[in-house]
């Protein structure tokens, strides 16, 4: 059986073939990072490092971009509230972001390019832009594209231009032609920082989000790829205004598969801080160990909602107990993976069908008891092998099992000694090992400036 992807594009299940023999190249719209990554943003890298996993075990070469967003409006504001810089705030948010998607044994992508580092291609496909009339200048300075001139618009969202009108503003915002154009680069304001600002041709400004995206995917992957991901909050407009820039100037489809995750909701709620149910990757690690974390998320679709609770992630831990008692029952012999195996060939036949996970991770547990009945060495290793594809099940399983075993008070106070010595002697990755292992046991660290604290997990 081949691979079978959901292209959002023509909304069906195809077929899917690299544009290259052999070789993949996928574009998903990361972070802008003004602040600490939240649970949605997890959720979105899982779905998109299981999809390049799962596409690299099935023998293609994988070119995966994932970009970062350095400037922007909540850029600004923060950068302003903290009183430091633009790059000052940004180098810190992608510091801390690097360290909690490492957490949850995410791969970095092949490329991550930052969008200040590409405002000369950006300028670049703005002129192109202006010259097939798809983009004008505005009385304000700014530059803006011209929605009713691209002849596809909407073909992505499924939204047609009279929907779109149905919900528009009465008032056309100042500079714009039509409600629904969008900018390509804003004109400067004497309220933003010089950091927030690029000479252009078109006068000093900055660019518009969507025009950031379009240039740097189409400057590392060429003018035409094989997929294009992110959430589903982010297929209108986003989405919809990259087709139309990169479209608009090439004449070329951008991505032939476009594949968007669901959201993730909390209780049965929309996540978001209004509502008091907004977690931060971090706010859960310090109740849950990564690999839990990442097995909650990989068990469910990556198009489905995504329903966060502690009782749902309470269940992830003991589900995922069960699959290391099996490993640790019997040790793993070393072994490939072989695809005409009874088990293999059903795990190979749900991840080929659009990535299914949820039929996938149903294979590892009947796998597991297989294991417990037969306490082949062989099997084991295929669980683990299989496991590996989806980025689980490659800790010792003594280590996972032991998890809430209480640790006396001396000894969690030398642990913690030998932490702060690490922390002291700039040994990050050391005192990171240290505070997992702690939290693997139950016993969550807090750190401030007074020194470290700990507390039992119930």
């Amino acid at each position: 059986m081949s691979l079978r992807i959901y292209n959002t594009l023509t909304r069906a299940v195809e077929e899917f073939s690299p544009l290259v023999p052999g070789h993949v190249h996928m574009y998903v719209c990361g972070m802008t990072i003004y602040d600490l990554c939240h649970i949605g943003h997890a959720r979105m890298m899982m779905a998109f490092d299981v999809v390049q996993r799962w596409l690299k075990a099935s023998g293609l070469q994988v070119t995966y971009v994932r970009n970062i967003t350095d400037i922007d409006d909540k850029i600004i504001r923060r950068a302003l509230e903290r009183g430091i810089t633009i790059g000052q705030l940004t180098d810190e948010m992608t510091q801390a972001m690097h360290q909690d998607i490492a957490a949850l044994g995410i791969e970095p992508p092949s490329l991550e390019p930052r969008a200040t580092e590409y405002v000369p291609q950006m300028l670049e496909l703005i002129g192109q832009l202006e010259a097939k009339g798809l983009a004008y200048r505005s009385d304000n300075g700014d530059v803006n594209y011209a929605v009713r001139k691209f002849a596809g618009y909407g073909k992505l969202s499924g939204k047609s231009l009279d929907e779109l009108r149905a919900g528009e503003r009465v008032a056309v915002e100042a500079g714009k032609q039509d409600p629904l154009d969008f900018v390509l680069w804003k004109s400067a304001k004497d309220s933003e920082p010089e950091d927030a600002k690029w000479d252009s041709p078109f006068g000093r400004g900055r660019p518009g989000w969507h025009i950031e995206c379009s240039a740097m995917s189409c400057h590392t992957l060429g003018k035409s790829f094989d997929i294009h991901g992110g959430g589903a909050d982010l297929q209108f407009p986003h989405h919809e205004n990259e087709i139309a820039q990169s479209e608009g100037a090439s004449g070329q489809p951008l991505a032939h598969f476009w594949m968007h995750n669901g959201f993730v909701r909390v209780d049965n709620e929309k996540m978001s801080k209004s509502l008091g149910n907004f977690f931060t990757i971090r706010d859960v690690l310090k109740s849950y160990d990564p690999e839990t974390l990442r097995f909650f998320m990989v068990r469910t679709h990556y198009r489905s909602p995504l329903n966060y609770s502690d009782a749902h992630l309470d269940d992830a831990r003991a589900s995922l107990k069960r699959l290391y008692t099996a490993l640790e029952l019997v040790k793993p012999a070393e072994v490939a993976i072989d695809w005409h195996d009874p088990f293999a060939a059903r795990f190979k036949a749900a991840m080929d069908e659009d990535f299914g996970t949820p039929e996938a991770v149903a294979v590892l547990f009947e796998l597991a008891s297989e294991v417990n009945r037969s306490k082949s060495a062989v099997q084991a290793g295929l669980l683990k092998a299989l496991g590996a594809t989806l980025g689980l099940l490659q800790g010792e399983p003594s280590a996972f099992l032991q998890a809430g075993v209480v640790l006396a008070p001396l000894q969690i106070e030398d642990l913690i000694a030998q932490r702060a010595a690490a922390k002291a002697g700039k040994n990050f990755a050391e005192a990171d090992r240290i505070r997992q292992d702690l939290l693997a046991r139950g016993i969550v660290l807090k750190d401030s400036p007074t020194g470290t604290t700990w507390e039992a997990k119930a």
